[in-house]
């Protein structure tokens, strides 16, 4: 079984779901999951976790990524993008390029958003998208997210091209939305491509024929980033060959029981290794209990 997590390049037209379900066959293993769903009109990195990287699914699902987006002005749908019904247009013939640019600057930093209703996310159990599809709407409560950075690339209106690097929970289709509002002309997604994730990067990514055919080759394991990846901002310590059972278990442990010394910080994270230098797990250090204790576990059998 494989354990790690492989940057897939997701192409227009595939859901999320069907590249988990792809990727089991090409590994022949069921324990797999995703981080961060796509629609399906939108392409670029995907993050998928293979066997007990699948512990991690929820880390990296957190994480900060970077979008490119084409918006287009004028035209508003009920799906904020151009896959929706379209609600309304407005003639932009008479937009200046400065205005443009004001408007998207404003939502720089910390800002707050409306899920839309064509989404993922669930409300009293049921995905948005399904209550939207049978003609139900309901109340939304604004989310906070934040906008570290736009950088406009291309303003040809009616369409702009925009870099976004943001954090966690925003939708890039409502902040195109969010932008028409302000600019009171209205405007819609009018494709997506997801740069970046996690620190993983789109021209690192590989397409699903393409690990196929490492499959068929018998070079998959290749492109398998090793999970201890996921963590390589903790420092590492190693435990002392006589102590291997007690980490094995997941016990705790003390500092004395590894081979470095390191300077202890209350709840302070840190990669723990075998003596032999297989990762094994992420242990949290207690001040009040003196102890480093297991937050993850992630030995192989």
């Amino acid at each position: 079984m494989y354990n790690g997590i492989i940057n897939v390049y997701k192409e227009k037209g595939y859901t999320s779901f069907d590249v988990v379900a792809r990727m089991r066959g090409i590994c022949g293993q069921k324990k797999i999951g995703h981080t961060g769903t796509l629609d399906p009109d939108a392409e670029g990195v995907l993050l998928v976790c293979l066997g007990k990287a699948t512990k991690v699914c929820d880390m990296l699902t957190d994480s900060d990524k970077v979008y490119r987006a084409v918006m287009q002005l004028g035209v508003e749908t009920d799906t904020q993008d151009l896959t929706g019904t379209i609600l309304k247009r407005v003639d932009t013939s008479g937009l200046m390029e400065q205005k443009v640019m004001d408007a998207v600057m404003q939502f720089e930093g910390e800002i707050h958003q409306v899920p839309p209703m064509y989404s993922a996310l669930k409300v009293n159990g049921k995905k948005l998208c399904d209550l939207a599809r049978a003609g139900v709407t309901v109340e939304r409560k604004a989310r906070p997210v934040t906008i570290y950075k736009i950088q406009v690339e291309n303003i040809a209106l009616p369409y702009v091209t925009m870099t976004v690097s943001c954090s966690k929970g925003t939708y890039i289709r409502t902040l195109c939305h969010d932008i028409g509002q302000k600019l009171g002309c209205g405007a819609a997604m009018k494709s997506l491509v997801r740069l970046q994730a996690a620190g993983y990067r789109m021209e690192d990514a590989y397409k699903l024929d393409t690990l196929q055919e490492y499959k068929e080759a018998g070079t998959l394991k290749d492109v398998v980033t090793p999970i201890e990846h996921v963590f390589e901002v903790y420092p590492v310590l190693t435990a002392k060959p006589e102590f291997d059972i007690m980490l094995k278990n997941g016990n705790k442990m003390a500092l004395q029981q590894f081979q470095e010394t390191i300077k202890l910080e209350p709840e302070m994270k840190v990669r723990v290794r075998m003596s032999d230098g297989r990762f094994a797990a992420v242990y949290e250090y207690r001040e009040d209990l003196g102890l480093f204790r297991p937050s993850k576990m992630f030995l192989e059998d």
